[in-house]
């Protein structure tokens, strides 16, 4: 009889465990989503040109202005990278990578 009890017990806590751990990973999941925004670059957290997060106003404007340029000739894309890039003062050559 007291073996009975104690293999019952050893499951009873194994599947205690189980669903603590379960439990854990869904609210890293939650929590890590809204701490990246919060980090640093440097410790690191998001990139200062990483895209808006998906279902702010910012994203909607960021994927028109994507697909604008998507639309654009080919020619016209690319004096209007070169007229960015003069106007930010960065070169390629400077991008790391």
């Amino acid at each position: 009889m007291p073996m009975r009890f104690r293999s019952l017990s050893i499951a009873a806590v194994v599947a205690l465990l189980a669903s603590n751990l379960a439990g854990c990973g869904t609210v890293n999941e939650k929590l890590s989503a809204g701490m990246g925004d919060s980090i640093p670059q440097w410790a690191g957290g998001l990139p200062a040109d990483a895209p808006p997060r998906p279902g702010t106003p910012q994203y909607d404007a960021y994927m028109k202005e994507r697909e604008r340029k998507r639309l654009l000739p080919a020619a016209d894309r690319e004096k209007e990278e070169q007229a960015q890039k003069g106007a930010t003062g960065t070169t390629s050559a400077g991008a790391v990578r």
